[in-house]
This record gives C-alpha cells, sequence and structure tokens, in this order.
C-alpha cells in the first residue's frame, strides 16, 4: 500500500479546516443574527474556502518553512553570555 504524501496530506488536512472554520463562523453568525445562506449554499461556499485554504497550503507551505529555516539559520548563535 502506497503511503501519502505528506505536503498533500497537510494542504488536505489545511482544507478540511478552513472549511470548518468558515461554517463555525457561518453558524455563529446564523445564531447571533440571522440566517446569511441556506445550508445548501454555505456548504458550497464551504467546499469552495476549503479547496482554496488546501490549495494555497500545498503552494505555500515550503516556501514558509525554507524561509523559517533560513531564518533560524541566520540568527546568530548565543553563548547565554551577556554582551552588556
Amino acid at each position: 500500500m502506497e503511503r501519502m504524501n505528506p505536503r498533500l496530506k497537510s494542504a488536505l488536512l489545511w482544507g478540511a479546516v478552513g472549511a470548518m472554520a468558515f461554517l463555525v463562523l457561518l453558524q455563529g453568525y446564523t445564531l447571533v443574527v440571522e440566517p446569511l445562506v441556506s445550508i445548501g449554499a454555505g456548504v458550497v461556499i464551504a467546499v469552495c474556502v476549503g479547496t482554496a485554504t488546501g490549495i494555497g497550503a500545498y503552494v505555500l507551505e515550503h516556501r514558509f518553512a525554507a524561509r523559517a529555516t533560513a531564518r533560524v539559520d541566520s540568527e546568530p548563535s548565543s553563548d547565554g553570555k551577556s554582551k552588556s
């Protein structure tokens, strides 16, 4: 059995988080104010939000990781002694 690419798995999970976050915000708005859209339209929008989040995560995640690694590598090492 073939294992899923970790980058793809991460993007799919971020897409699920994006879709669920949208649905939670939509339900909160519905409880406080009034229904903004119907249930069907909300699900369609959540799928679109999840898809966009997943694509964004797939495209950008490795760039953010490379930038963070470069930033950590470029920081001067500290020996714990104060320079003052």
